[in-house]
C-alpha cells in the first residue's frame, strides 16, 4: 500500500503538469487509464497476430508486465509495457510462421523470448551498478537507428508473399493501408493517435461489404465470435528452450534496451525530474515482465511510445493511470469474447496493417539518424548503416556448426562491431 498511498492528489488545472508521483482524483485518473488502454491496443493486439500468438494472452500480459514494472521501478517511472513490433522477425524467422493462424512452434518462440528478457535484466543490473555510458557508446545513434530500420524492412515479405493468396486480397491490402493513411491525414486528436486501430475497423467494414454483402472473396465467419464466452481462462503456453532460437531472438535485447532508455529520456525531459537514476530499474523491469510474459504464452513487451504521446498530449504523468490501464488490460485477457472478435479479423486486411506498420518501424529507425543528427559525411556513420541495411534486408544469414545466425541477427551484431571496428584512433 506505500506506493499506493505516495502519491499527492492534485486538480487539474489548464497547463498544469502532473507529475509521476501526483495523480488526479481517481475517477479522472481511472478516465486517463482507460485512454491509455485505448492508446497502446491496437498494437498490442496487432503484434501477437503478426506472430500467430493469442491476442488474449498478450493483452493479459502486457497488464501483468505494467504493473511488474510499476512495482520495479517503485512506482517513479510513467510507462506502459505493451507488445513488442522488434521481436516479430525473430520470431517469424525462429518458428517459420507462414502468416496465419495461431503459430505451431509457438514455444520455441516463447524460450527464446525468455532469453531475451533475462538478457535485458542483466543489462539492468549491470547498469545499477556502473551507469549507462558504456551502453550510449556501445549502441550509438546510428547503431540503432539501423537495427530498428532492419526489423522493419526484413518484415517487408510477410504481407506481400503470405498474406494476399488472391487478386482480391491483393485489392483489400491496398484499400486497408489507404484506409489507414486516409485517418493518418484527413482526422486529428484522439483518432489521429489510434490512426492503426480506426483504419483496421473501417477495412474491415469494407472487406464485409465486398464479400458478405457481394459475395466477393472469403465471407467473415462471426460464429466463433457468436458462440465464445465473455469471460474465461485464456490458453496459457509453455516455453521451449531450443539454443538456436533463443541465440536469434535474444539479440532483440538491444533494441529493449534503446527503447527504454529513450524513454526515461523523454519523461525525463517532458517532467523536468531526473529518472536517470531509475534507468536500470527500468531495463530489470521490462526484462522480468519479457520473462514473465513468454512463460505464459505471450509476446515481449517494451515501454510504449504511443503512450508517451498521450502523456506529453495531456502534461499528466502519474503512475497511478498506469496501474489502472494495467488492471483494465487483465480484464480483458480473461476475456474470450474479446479474443474471438480479434480473430475474426480479416487475413488481407491484416496483410495491409503489416504493411502500413513494418514500414513505420523501417522508417522509425530513419527518424532515430534525423532526430540525433547522424553525420553521414562521416565514412564509419555511412558503411555502418548501409551494411547493415543490406544484412537485414538481404536476411544474410551465418552459420556456426549446428548454429545459423539470421539476418536481423547478423545485422545487428555487425552494426555493433563495425561501429567497434571503425572507430577512429586518436
Amino acid at each position: 500500500m506505500g506506493l499506493l498511498t505516495s502519491w499527492r492528489e492534485v486538480t487539474a488545472e489548464p497547463g498544469r503538469v502532473v507529475a509521476p508521483d501526483e495523480r488526479l482524483p481517481w475517477p479522472q485518473t481511472a478516465a486517463m487509464g482507460v485512454q491509455h488502454v485505448i492508446a497502446m491496443f491496437g498494437a498490442t493486439v496487432l503484434a501477437p497476430l503478426l506472430m500467430g500468438f493469442n491476442p488474449n494472452i498478450a493483452i493479459l500480459m502486457s497488464g501483468i508486465g505494467t504493473l511488474l514494472f510499476f512495482v520495479v521501478v517503485g512506482g517513479r517511472v510513467p510507462s506502459y509495457l505493451g507488445s513488442s513490433f522488434a521481436f516479430i522477425g525473430v520470431v517469424i524467422a525462429a518458428s517459420g510462421y507462414a502468416g496465419q493462424g495461431p503459430n505451431p512452434n509457438l514455444g520455441v518462440a516463447l524460450g527464446g523470448i525468455i532469453a531475451c528478457g533475462a538478457a535485458v535484466a542483466a543489462i539492468g543490473l549491470l547498469v545499477q551498478a556502473i551507469g549507462t555510458r558504456w551502453i550510449e557508446s556501445l549502441m550509438p545513434p546510428v547503431v540503432t537507428g539501423a537495427v530498428v530500420a532492419v526489423i522493419g524492412l526484413n518484415l517487408a515479405q510477410v504481407p506481400i508473399k503470405n498474406m494476399a493468396p488472391t487478386d482480391f486480397d491483393k485489392w483489400m491490402q491496398a484499400i486497408t493501408f489507404l484506409c489507414v493513411g486516409l485517418v493518418a491525414v484527413r482526422t486529428s486528436g484522439m483518432t489521429q493517435r489510434l490512426l492503426i486501430l480506426v483504419g483496421l475497423i473501417a477495412a474491415s467494414l469494407i472487406y464485409a461489404l465486398l464479400t458478405n454483402g457481394l459475395g466477393l472473396g472469403k465471407p467473415i465467419d462471426l460464429t466463433t465470435l457468436a458462440s465464445a464466452d465473455w469471460f474465461g481462462l485464456p490458453q496459457f503456453a509453455a516455453p521451449v528452450f531450443d539454443a538456436k532460437a533463443m541465440l536469434l531472438i535474444a539479440p532483440v535485447a538491444i533494441i529493449l534496451v534503446a527503447e527504454n532508455l529513450g524513454h526515461v529520456k523523454a519523461v525525463s525531459a517532458m517532467t523536468g525530474q531526473d529518472l536517470d537514476k531509475y534507468m536500470g530499474r527500468a531495463f530489470v523491469g521490462d526484462g522480468l515482465a519479457t520473462m514473465v510474459s513468454g512463460s505464459a504464452g505471450g509476446t515481449g513487451v517494451t515501454t510504449y511510445a504511443e503512450n508517451i504521446g498521450v502523456m506529453a498530449a495531456t502534461k499528466i504523468y502519474s503512475t497511478a493511470m498506469f496501474v489502472v490501464a494495467g488492471l483494465i488490460a487483465i480484464l480483458l485477457g480473461f476475456s474470450p469474447k474479446f479474443g474471438a472478435l480479434i480473430q475474426t479479423i480479416p487475413l488481407a486486411v491484416m496483410g495491409g496493417i503489416s504493411i502500413v506498420v513494418f514500414g513505420l518501424i523501417a522508417v522509425a529507425g530513419a527518424k532515430i539518424w534525423v532526430e540525433n543528427k547522424v553525420d553521414f559525411s562521416d565514412n564509419r556513420n555511412l558503411i555502418v548503416a548501409a551494411v547493415t541495411l543490406i544484412l537485414g534486408t538481404g536476411d544474410f544469414t551465418l552459420k556456426f556448426g549446428d548454429f545459423a545466425l539470421g539476418g536481423i541477427g547478423t545485422a545487428t551484431f555487425g552494426a555493433i562491431l563495425l561501429h567497434a571496428v571503425l572507430k577512429k584512433s586518436r
